[in-house]
């Protein structure tokens, strides 16, 4: 295709990507190993984190970076200090087993029968 003359040749896969709090020498020691990425803690990127929309990515949390996501985001009991009005995200069902749910004798007492 024309991706040859667009100097898109070669592709190469996407490694692991090593999120950290502070720099301590971490991305001069990985910058020169081919696939792997570094980002901080506090400008984390959807597209690094999940590249192509793909879930699945290796991803190395430093201890730091890994405490500070919970100053970033807060918990579900308490609100995000490093954010303005924000909130982690609830589930719309705290049981999601469904099938339990509908042949529960409580809702089967309500349905009226065939």
């Amino acid at each position: 295709g024309k991706g040859k003359a667009r100097n898109r040749r070669y592709t190469m896969r996407r490694g692991p990507l090593i999120v950290y709090n502070e720099d301590n020498g971490v991305v001069r020691a990985c910058r020169n190993i081919p696939g792997v990425e570094t980002a901080n803690v506090m400008r984390l990127n959807l597209l690094r984190l999940a590249p192509g929309g793909h879930f699945g990515r290796f991803v190395i949390w430093t201890e730091g970076a890994f405490k500070k996501l919970g100053e970033i985001y807060g918990s579900l009991k308490s609100g995000a200090p490093l954010k303005k009005n924000y909130t982690l995200p609830r589930a719309a069902m705290e049981n999601a087993d469904v099938a339990r749910i509908i042949n529960s004798n409580e809702v089967q007492s309500v349905l009226r029968p065939k």
